[in-house]
């Protein structure tokens, strides 16, 4: 397991890109995984009352676990969507990329994660 204070987006992307190559993913398998780690990575920092989110890279064989720990109690509300939401459509699209996805409370706010299985990439 990795985990990884969040100085930038693009370090964040790459440090997440690097591990999966050397777990032996291929990099076209990367950027699904990358977009979905952006749109969790904004929401922690949009909503989640922490400048650093946490974030843990986890390989259980072929699936890769990526979570995304901020300090809100709130949960992700993935609802209905009108046409003019000025927000909600990250999590349809971690759902799109993802092959699952969840949150799970925590003693101090919230870890919201995704999963990737490498047969599927």
């Amino acid at each position: 397991m990795r985990h990884l204070n969040t100085p930038s987006l693009t370090l964040t992307r790459q440090s997440l890109r690097d591990a999966m190559i050397r777990a032996g993913w291929p990099p076209s398998a990367t950027f699904d995984a990358e977009l979905a780690l952006c749109e969790l990575l904004v929401n922690a920092w949009r909503h989640g009352r922490t400048p650093a989110p946490i974030v843990q890279i986890l390989f259980l064989n072929a699936v890769l676990r990526v979570s995304v720990s901020d300090e809100s109690p709130l949960l992700p509300d993935q609802g209905p969507l009108s046409l003019l939401a000025e927000s909600g459509r990250g999590l349809q699209l971690v759902a799109g990329l993802t092959r699952r996805w969840g949150v799970d409370p925590q003693e101090r706010g919230k870890s919201v994660w995704f999963e990737c299985e490498k047969d599927a990439a």
